[in-house]
């Protein structure tokens, strides 16, 4: 009877033992496989800056230009009225095109910056091949203007991940937009009006375009409401943080000093 209850204990022991490896062989293969899980499930998108966190009225006016330049002279003309330096984000091959409008842009006090080459769709373009077009295009630029660009609006706002990751490698901030005034559709003066100065709000980025049927018809009132309402119009370089920053889920930009407070 004493013989068969040791050996009843003993069988009892290894099942023990047994199943105590079998859940840390488990154990091991959770903690294991788990990070990854994490890690891919909590991965930061890359994005550009579509806003930036400000607590004064400060906003930016920026033009995308890429074929046309039948207007670019009279936006200039507009802006000066007003005192305004505004960002135009031009195509290499537009500036190449007509080097004297984007060198009279730069002579107004206004910034050139670049919208790519050849406006091609970068997402379907190596980080390489990303390289190669920043390069040659603010070669474009930068040989009408005298300046380098240090800021770029993807081509048709199209971005993803590998696109945002090359842009900010070859050491340039892609700029995107909160307020779309929509003025390549040819919405008339009116509606555009409307649109841009019912959406934007501090630390804004507007879009326009350079060669919209009714933007010179709709900027002048649009700034002299955002000049009413106290804006300051600043240039997109001078509105943005160049430091330490963080960019949120929807694109705007916080300087790291008011995360970390």
């Amino acid at each position: 009877m004493k013989k068969r209850s040791v050996k009843i204990i003993l069988l009892r022991r290894q099942y023990l033992l047994v199943l105590a490896g079998l859940v840390l062989a488990g154990g091991i293969f959770w903690a294991v496989s788990r990070p990854a899980a994490v890690s891919a499930s909590t991965a930061a998108r890359q994005l550009p800056i579509y806003s930036v966190e400000r607590e004064q009225k400060v906003c930016s006016i920026s033009f995308d230009a890429a074929w046309g330049n039948e207007d670019t002279q009279t936006l200039i003309d507009i802006l000066a009225r007003y005192d305004i330096k505004a960002t135009f984000f031009v195509v290499g091959d537009w500036a190449e095109k007509y080097p004297e409008s984007a060198k009279a842009l730069a002579d107004a006090g206004h910034e050139v910056m670049s919208h790519s080459l050849h406006h091609d769709h970068y997402n379907s373009l190596t980080a390489d091949q990303i390289t190669a077009d920043l390069t040659a295009a603010n070669e474009r630029i930068c040989a009408a203007t005298g300046i380098v660009p240090t800021l770029i609006r993807c081509p048709y706002g199209e971005y993803d991940d590998h696109v945002i990751s090359a842009i900010r490698s070859f050491g340039m901030e892609p700029i995107q937009w909160d307020v779309d005034s929509l003025d390549w559709k040819d919405y008339d003066a009116d509606t555009i009006y409307k649109r841009v100065t019912g959406q934007v709000g501090p630390g804004s980025i507007v879009l326009f375009h350079n060669a919209a049927l009714h933007t010179p018809e709709a900027l002048p009132r649009i700034l002299e409401t955002l000049i009413r309402k106290g804006y300051a119009v600043i240039p997109v370089s001078q509105l943005i943080y160049t430091g330490d920053y963080t960019i949120d889920h929807t694109g705007r930009q916080h300087p790291a000093a008011a995360n970390e407070a």
